[in-house]
């Protein structure tokens, strides 16, 4: 009688620390928002190397996660939404955009606050938005136009 309670008691244990863990994952993860965030939405043209768990950084900062995306079948843009700790109140001017660490560094999203003196209720959506700039796309403009023209390397 002993022994099985002493088992039931391990298996109990065992189980509480595993959804512990379990629920500790999903919120680090970006997958559930945090408890003193606030949503907002904004819609990308490209939103490339971005995932759902994505840090969203002000001035380097992590300040908040993608908790959302989605393809807008009206305008073929990438909807996506974030969720912002709340003691960061953002000018309803502020612009949101994809940015990189770097050459082989990953993706995060980044707002640049702007001026006004109103802030974003939650919710609402930022529409200053710049999407993804794909590294191959301007590799390939640079090799193929960057020289000077024909016109101009005429002696």
């Amino acid at each position: 009688m002993a022994d099985e309670r002493a088992e039931i008691l391990a298996g109990a244990a065992v189980l509480a620390v595993a959804i512990g863990f379990t629920l500790y994952a999903v919120q680090g993860a970006g997958l559930m928002p945090a408890a003193d965030s606030y949503p907002l939405t904004a819609s990308f043209r490209s939103i490339e190397g971005i995932s759902v768990g994505s840090e969203v950084r002000l001035a380097g900062v992590k300040v908040g996660t993608v908790t959302e995306l989605a393809l807008n079948p009206a305008t073929f843009f990438a909807d996506a939404t974030v969720t912002v700790r709340s003691d960061v109140l953002l000018p309803v001017d502020s612009t949101i955009l994809v940015s990189s660490e770097g050459l082989l560094g990953g993706s995060f999203i980044e707002i640049l606050p702007g001026g006004a003196l109103e802030n974003l209720e939650p919710g609402a959506e930022i529409e200053d938005t710049q999407g993804a700039i794909s590294l191959i796309t301007l590799l390939l403009r640079f090799v193929g136009g960057a020289g000077p023209s024909d016109a101009e390397a005429a002696p």
